[in-house]
């Protein structure tokens, strides 16, 4: 017997689908390509297209009943605290609140989380206003990572908190020695840059300036001398020396 959430959830799924009109072919495989490739299956498909849709192409499409990914967002979020908070807790069960509060943030922030998006390609699935298509908005950090948390939502709400709780743990709370050097990477790469290159200097060089001047896109080296240890992408100079420095880092960790 259906629970009267489960009601409510099942209505507003009819709801929406009447409104917004049956998913055309090509959509729908394009849904399935992405279940398959995070291994989520989802009973209410429109779910997954809102989490995939920028306001810029709900609004678009407003007159076909399209809802932009917001508010699966606000909702994706809440989970992703929640399930990285109770993971962290009982993984690291001699960590301090104030460090467990650190390595969150570095695992869950916004340049992070555009790094796990990358890795299961869910940029290429973006639905993205021409505009902002044009403007490169599909490689831009705070749209990637807005649209992970959206799926988050979906996937809860379609399919539960496990559900949930696995995908976060699969393609997010994975390889954690490494992300958790995102938060403090240009500190932790400078201390090893004076610890093994004695006599060296770290600086960041900018390799490429894209966009207009409101939507400016970035990418930077972090270099010792000649030599790049590491390159980042960003909408700010220091959200890409960021991601340039983790990924230095990651390199030097190789060696």
């Amino acid at each position: 017997m259906q629970s009267a959430e489960s009601r409510l959830l099942s209505t507003r799924a009819a709801q929406r689908t009447k409104k917004a009109g049956a998913l055309c072919a090509e959509q729908e495989g394009r849904l399935k390509e992405l279940e398959d490739r995070i291994g989520v299956s989802f009973r209410q498909k429109d779910l997954l297209f809102q989490a995939l849709s920028h306001s810029s192409y709900a609004n678009e499409h407003r007159e076909q009943g399209a809802q932009d990914n917001e508010r699966l967002e606000f909702l994706g979020d809440a989970v992703l605290e929640l399930v990285s908070s109770r993971f962290l807790y009982l993984a690291y069960p001699d960590l301090p609140e104030g460090d467990l509060t650190k390595l969150r943030a570095s695992l869950v922030c916004e340049p992070t989380l555009a790094l796990c998006a990358r890795q299961i390609r869910l940029p290429d699935y973006l639905l993205l206003g021409k505009g902002e298509e044009r403007t490169g908005g599909r490689r831009r950090n705070s749209i990637v990572s807005d649209a992970l948390e959206a799926v988050i939502g979906a996937i809860f709400l379609d399919n539960g908190l496990e559900a949930a709780d696995t995908f976060i743990r699969s393609f997010i709370l994975n390889d954690i020695e490494h992300k958790k050097l995102f938060y403090d990477s240009k500190t932790i790469l400078q201390e090893v840059v004076q610890r093994e290159f004695q006599g060296q200097e770290l600086s960041y060089r900018l390799v490429k300036e894209e966009g207009p001047d409101h939507d400016k896109h970035f990418t930077m080296a972090a270099c010792i001398g000649s030599k790049t240890l590491g390159e980042g992408s960003g909408s700010t100079k220091k959200g890409a020396e960021m991601e340039a420095a983790y990924k230095a880092l990651i390199e030097l960790k190789k060696e």
